[in-house]
């Protein structure tokens, strides 16, 4: 492993010395205890609501991966920056580097602590055309992490190895990692269609996307060659990433520390350890879902371990966008999940318009600090920035974090209001929502609106009467449609989409 050693002074009075922020994948808002769902059980999540405060109107900036986690990182909505749609594992870094711009990494680490993003990163690694041989820049270092033990992009794309410190980890240079995502099959290698007896039951693609490059049993997305020695494998994927994030805490010992942790789970492909295997009520799904849970309760024993007592310690929650069921594979959790709604009670999920496209669980556990109980806040993670910078008395540079409000009374639980207003996004664009208090509006998007079209024009919805948002009121309120419309177009006219 790299050197992980944390230099940073106290932390100042009234700042926390460990501040946790885990972002989960793919969770949906009904997908654990802490949320209501019975059957599906999950400890520590259920821990952090119980001490801690719980929102019920947080949400991620868009219902796909990539966008949402720009946005969290960078204080910013993805749709003002081009190419920040779900990237291949290829990509180039599309989050600016820290002479451009001020990202939640830099500010914490000009508030004095020892930095780390560990786990899923999928927001692109170097300049393009990354020879994956060699050290890779610009790198997590470039923006704001000291340490980084990350997949270079998601669990279903290659290449499926670490990288850490801008290193491909365990990489044997007799064996270079080719990678590639315009169609080229390379010489010996293994496919779906190829070779479908090497197949886990779990890993079979439902799609001709996921039906490439087989590794560990299951095709990705994109072909690879060469790195069998630094190849991950899918079981061990959380027990990884969990290990890499004790080991950073560890290093810290006591001193104020920020770590991005994403997990994988419960992205697609889904291959719970033997340890889950089978133990929930909800299939393979279930599975992963307590395996993600596993990991948070080692990780918030790893900090008591090293030092950090409950009140010293600040940890966020929250889901990267909303939930999917079977997402490119037969693993069988549409049948397994076949009277589970991981949205509940909210419409849609990933990839859409609708509430349950963006609306995430999100926890705020701070004790002695924070309050707990719940908070209906309209909150977006891209606040997350301008709040512990105003927490950590830190000044955001002009042009950063232009779309980041500050809503620590929100996240403290000292005022019950959030935002006025938020502009949600489906992956594809130019696709915006917008949220002004309890309403919800959509604009008539024609046959470009796929999962949330309904044949009816614009939307417009009353959350708190129609949280499944299934009565349309634009025909009855054509007033305050055309008063929503008018500030949607307003703030997304400078989108460069």
């Amino acid at each position: 492993m790299g050197a992980v050693l944390c230099l940073s002074a106290a932390a100042a009075p009234g700042q926390p010395r460990a501040i946790l922020l885990f972002v989960a994948d793919d969770l949906g808002y009904h997908d654990t205890s802490a949320y209501g769902c019975e059957q599906q059980p999950c400890p520590n999540v259920q821990r952090l609501a119980d001490q801690g405060l719980l929102f019920t109107d947080a949400h991620s900036t868009n219902s796909v991966c990539t966008p949402s986690r720009y946005s969290l990182l960078t204080g910013q909505y993805a749709w003002r920056q081009r190419g920040t749609g779900i990237l291949p594992g290829d990509a180039a870094l599309i989050i600016p580097t820290r002479d451009k711009a001020a990202t939640l990494g830099t500010l914490m680490q000009q508030a004095g602590y020892r930095t780390a993003a560990i786990g899923k990163w999928h927001l692109g690694l170097g300049k393009g055309q990354i020879d994956w041989n060699q050290p890779i820049s610009p790198a997590p270092a470039d923006v704001g992490f000291d340490y980084s033990f990350i997949m270079a992009a998601t669990g279903d794309r290659v290449p499926c190895v670490y990288v850490e410190n801008g290193r491909v980890r365990n990489l044997d240079p007799q064996e270079p990692i080719r990678v590639n995502y315009t169609g080229l099959i390379y010489p010996g290698e293994k496919t779906a269609s190829s070779h479908p007896e090497l197949l886990k039951p779990w890993g079979r693609p439902s799609d001709r996307q996921h039906a490439d490059t087989i590794i560990d049993g299951i095709s990705r997305i994109g072909h690879m060659t060469g790195g069998t020695s630094a190849l991950w494998k899918d079981q061990d994927i959380s027990d990884d990433i969990t290990a890499a994030g004790e080991r950073f805490i560890a290093a810290c010992a006591g001193k104020p520390l920020f770590l991005y942790f994403c997990t994988n789970d419960i992205h697609v492909p889904r291959d719970p350890h033997a340890r889950f295997r089978g133990k929930s009520q909800l299939g393979i799904r279930g599975d992963v879902t307590l395996q993600m849970d596993d990991s948070l309760g080692r990780l918030m024993s790893a900090l008591q371990k090293a030092g950090y007592t409950p009140q010293d310690t600040l940890i966020i929650f929250t889901s990267d966008n909303g939930p999917v069921i079977s997402d490119g594979y037969e693993d069988g959790a549409r049948i397994a999940c076949a009277n589970h709604k991981p949205a509940h009670p909210w419409r849609g999920g990933k990839y859409s318009l609708f509430e349950g496209g963006t609306r995430v669980p999100f926890i705020v556990c701070w004790p002695g600090r924070v309050q707990p109980g719940r908070s209906a806040a309209l909150l977006c993670q891209m606040d997350i920035g301008r709040s512990l910078a105003t927490l950590c008395g830190i000044s955001i540079p002009d042009g950063s974090m232009r779309d980041s409000e500050n809503q620590l009374p929100a996240l403290l639980g000292t005022s019950p209001t959030g935002r006025t207003e938020l502009v949600t996004q489906a992956f594809e664009a130019p696709r915006y929502a917008l949220r002004c208090g309890h309403y919800k509006y959509i604009p008539d998007y024609g046959s470009r609106g796929r999962t949330d079209r309904l044949g009816r024009g614009e939307q417009l919805y009353n959350l708190d009467t129609d949280p499944g948002e299934e009565h349309n009121l634009a025909p009855r309120q054509p007033e305050k449609a055309a008063e929503l419309r008018a500030m949607l177009q307003q703030i997304t006219r400078d989108s460069r989409h």
